[in-house]
């Protein structure tokens, strides 16, 4: 039997461009903010990775209060859009925060302001917008195949948005006066245009009454848990687990990519290639986003194309390491672009993956976490980028990179030929690992089955 539609088609686009709005601070931070910090403010490398890894500290417990605070809020509005309208209020505010760092400030004043203002933005408001904005693909369609149509609009406009930013901020910050000024100024304008298309976003879409949601509620236990307790049912879903994982995986694997505008600067000697890599990196993701949908439909499920993808992505980053060594920048561009094309389908249907996981733990568990459950996204995100940006500023600073220097000394090179390289391959293979066990589609089909048989 077809399954029931809830969703027009202006309905999913909406939905998709609120990713515009997380990529306008995500996208911008992760791949700019040791730039700006080093080479504009100054700052050491090294305590920069070392005050983010401490930010992390506080993400975890964040994730997982704010996605239990959205499972247990009830408005006219619904569970998630609240969360998902207000917090990108508090993301606009501590964005520019992170990129208006007084130059009249001490040193060690100017530590403190980036420390406050990057543990607001990741641990608070893009914490509460994030998770709100993921659960809303299991809040407004049942239909597992709108949940991935949603999940391939959504991450179509995130790369699209991830491959302007990485394009134009440069030129950009130098059009608007360099220096401190200018990154302070592109940093207002991004938040502004984020603020807009967030709040456009949420409007576009409306959460389904929790009747519909939770059909057979009369024979579900009572929803209502602690924070410890939502983060026991959590734990208890070995998926949940491999998708954290592989989130984090796949975030520092982005911050490792993201130090390619030190790696055209001082290894190819050329940052004009950067954007050239970024069009490498995103062009072929749109690609396959917008065929994952029909692909899921042809190979009837997830499991399998998203660890065929995957294994072609890894094999794809292996040839660029090949390439970089025979010294062919074109071949680099050309595996670069078979790696993403193999990420792809997994970036377009993480949340049906994720709307699954949630429905095992309602299988398992009889309790509905559907916010709660998206806190792996918002977790992977904040932990896994934070974490990445926070190796690389460690690992600049252990191969003695100076800001100050046209031509870095041999160790620094070395070390960029380890982060921009080596390390994405082995990312790559842990995640395909992972993805080879994170059959949740066969645990819930076999779940239902033996559900079935117990009522004859």
């Amino acid at each position: 039997m077809e399954e029931k539609r809830y969703l027009k088609w202006y309905n999913k686009v909406g939905y998709g461009s609120g990713d515009v709005a997380g990529n306008v601070v995500y996208a911008f931070l992760s791949t700019f903010v040791m730039l700006y910090l080093t080479n504009t403010v100054g700052l050491n490398p090294g305590i920069v990775g070392t005050l983010i890894a401490v930010s992390k500290l506080f993400d975890g417990v964040t994730d997982i209060f704010f996605g239990s605070m959205i499972d247990k809020t009830k408005t006219k509005m619904g569970k998630a859009k609240p969360w998902m309208l207000y917090g990108y209020i508090g993301c606009a505010v501590t964005l520019i925060g992170v990129f208006a760092i007084p130059e009249s400030l001490g040193q060690t004043a100017q530590y403190a302001w980036f420390f406050i203002a990057y543990s607001l933005l990741n641990a608070v408001f893009y914490t509460a917008n994030n998770i709100a904005y993921s659960a809303l693909t299991a809040l407004i369609t049942k239909n597992s195949k709108e949940r991935v149509e949603m999940g391939s609009y959504r991450f179509i406009f995130a790369f699209s948005t991830s491959l302007l930013i990485q394009s134009v901020t440069i030129k950009f910050v130098e059009i608007m006066g360099g220096g401190a000024a200018g990154w302070r100024i592109v940093a207002i304008i991004y938040a502004i245009i984020g603020l807009i298309i967030n709040t456009v976003s949420a409007l576009s879409v409306k959460e389904l009454p929790e009747e519909v949601l939770n059909e057979d509620a009369s024979s579900a236990v009572d929803e209502k848990y602690s924070l410890i307790e939502a983060a026991k049912l959590l734990f208890s879903n070995r998926f949940y687990i491999m998708i954290c994982v592989t989130y984090i995986l796949q975030q520092i694997y982005s911050a490792m990519l993201s130090m390619g505008i030190y790696y055209m600067m001082y290894v190819l000697k050329n940052e004009d290639l950067f954007p050239v890599f970024s069009w490498a990196i995103n062009i072929p993701l749109i690609i396959a986003l917008v065929i994952t949908p029909s692909l899921v439909a042809k190979w009837k499920g997830l499991y399998k194309l998203n660890l065929v993808g995957y294994a072609i992505g890894t094999i794809g980053r292996a040839l660029v390491v090949v390439a970089a060594y025979i010294g062919s920048v074109p071949l680099m561009i050309a595996f670069t672009a078979v790696a993403a094309f193999g990420m792809g389908p997994w970036q377009g249907d993480m949340n049906a993956v994720i709307a699954n996981c949630s429905e095992y733990t309602y299988l398992t568990k009889h309790k509905r976490v559907d916010g709660t459950m998206y806190s792996c996204t918002s977790l992977g995100v904040k932990l896994g980028g934070g974490l990445g940006t926070a190796i690389t500023g460690w690992l600049l600073e252990f191969s003695h990179f100076n800001s100050s220097l046209a031509v870095q000394p041999d160790s620094c090179l070395s070390m960029l030929h380890t982060m921009y390289l080596w390390i994405p391959v082995v990312i790559c293979v842990i995640i395909t690992f992972i993805m080879s066990q994170m059959n949740v589609e066969k645990a819930n089909e076999e779940l239902k089955n033996s559900k079935m048989l117990e009522t004859k």
